[in-house]
């Protein structure tokens, strides 16, 4: 089984991997500090799956939640904090390896990325996507890697 800086690293290739190949293709071409938030949008939904377990990507992962909350919650904004801590606790309502660890959960874990722009702030679907897109290639970073150490012989 992979550790958090394993899960780190294969998301932050993976992301990268991604932008740099639409870049090439014309397809997509972000500022900087864009291309800094998608990679770290997809290394925070790398780790998310294992938050359902005491580890180091578990504290890690709370750590980050954290140093976004307390911000949101000094500046007013108790509803978007209280949202971001009911989807930060939701790993804890299964068991380790379970629903967080399915293809499905890869896939719906980042609709609020999406959902909550557009419902809240009126905001087009297609603003928040690529942030989106890069969280569920983050969290299939963290599915693949996972299945890889599991398929690999014990030594």
């Amino acid at each position: 089984m992979a550790g958090y800086q394993a899960h780190l690293s294969a998301a932050g290739a993976a992301a990268g991997a991604g932008l740099a190949a639409l870049w090439l293709l014309d397809w997509y071409r972000p500022e900087a500090l864009m291309i800094l938030g998608l990679i770290a949008s997809a290394m925070l939904a790398a780790l998310f799956p294992d938050t359902d377990t005491c580890s180091v990507g578990r504290r890690f992962f709370y750590l980050i939640m954290l140093g976004i909350d307390v911000p949101l919650i000094i500046n007013g904004h108790y509803e978007w904090a209280a949202i971001l801590g009911l989807f930060a606790i939701l790993p804890a309502i299964g068991p380790h390896r379970g629903w967080t660890h399915s293809w499905w959960a890869m896939l719906a874990a980042p609709l609020p990325i999406i959902i909550l722009p557009v419902v809240f702030l009126d905001i087009p679907w297609t603003a928040p996507l690529p942030f989106y897109l890069a969280a569920a290639a983050g969290y299939a970073s963290h599915l693949a890697l996972d299945r890889l150490g599991r398929s690999s012989p014990r030594v």
